[in-house]
């Protein structure tokens, strides 16, 4: 097994670079390791990430760190426009969606005020280097009445599922990844959870952006966790054709 990193996790300028060059070299074989070592629970969470949406169909979402377009597809699937956004170009060169993709950085979207229905991020919130910059961003751009929805990997509070889930992600995970794609890469994944602050904190982060009605779901014993909120204000968000960017 993998013995632990004892390194200190980078931050600011190059946590950016680190996170953007380790999905570049991952991202050839990076659906095959996130459905191994989720035994594809990943696909069904991202399912309920798309429904907690609760949008119009053909409403206009941003799907940040879009990765290779998982999200994008099930989006598309469920009768709604995505378009992804990326700062890896790897990632966004290994795309299997016909969505709109584009690389960026989620906390400078090339998007206009108010101009979207909806966010989704499948887990990347622990990379991102400002979560409150993120949220200021995706409030900006989220018309009032529009929704978020943030899927990321999380920490069980039960003591035994705790233990066990640390051995596994800790342990287990970047050995299957060491074999499969890129050892670094997947000893980084469950050392990134401590960039997450505590939940009542990375709620009301949101709130304090403009969002209310936050609320947080958890799956498979709280090892994921979907985050949900209502940007403040009129509760049309319907889409229209015009507003795409």
């Amino acid at each position: 097994m993998a013995r632990a990193s004892t390194e200190p996790l980078p931050t600011g300028a190059a946590k950016v670079v680190a996170v953007r060059d380790m999905f570049d070299r991952i991202a050839p074989r990076y659906d095959l390791v996130n459905r191994i070592m989720t035994f594809r629970l990943d696909v069904r969470w991202r399912r309920a990430t798309v429904a907690a949406l609760r949008l119009a169909p053909g409403s206009l979402v941003a799907d940040l760190a879009c990765g290779t377009g998982d999200l994008c597809r099930d989006l598309s699937r469920a009768g709604l426009r995505p378009v992804g956004f990326d700062l890896s170009y790897g990632m966004l060169a290994h795309a299997r969606t016909d969505a709109p993709l584009v690389h960026a950085d989620a906390l400078r979207l090339p998007l206009a005020t108010a101009s979207v229905a909806g966010v989704t991020c499948g887990f990347a919130l622990r990379n991102v280097v400002d979560l409150a910059g993120f949220a200021a961003e995706c409030a900006r751009v989220i018309r009032p009445g529009g929704r978020l929805a943030l899927l990321e990997v999380s920490e069980p509070t039960n003591p035994v599922l705790r233990r066990g889930h640390g051995v596994y992600f800790g342990k287990v995970v970047p050995w299957i990844g060491a074999r499969l794609s890129d050892g670094a890469a997947y000893r980084y994944l469950p050392r990134s959870v401590a960039y997450l602050p505590a939940t009542a904190e990375l709620l009301a982060l949101f709130a304090s952006a403009g969002f209310d009605e936050m609320s947080r779901e958890t799956f498979l014993g709280g090892t994921a966790q979907l985050l949900v909120g209502t940007r403040t204000g009129a509760r049309d968000a319907s889409d229209s054709v015009n507003s795409a960017p």
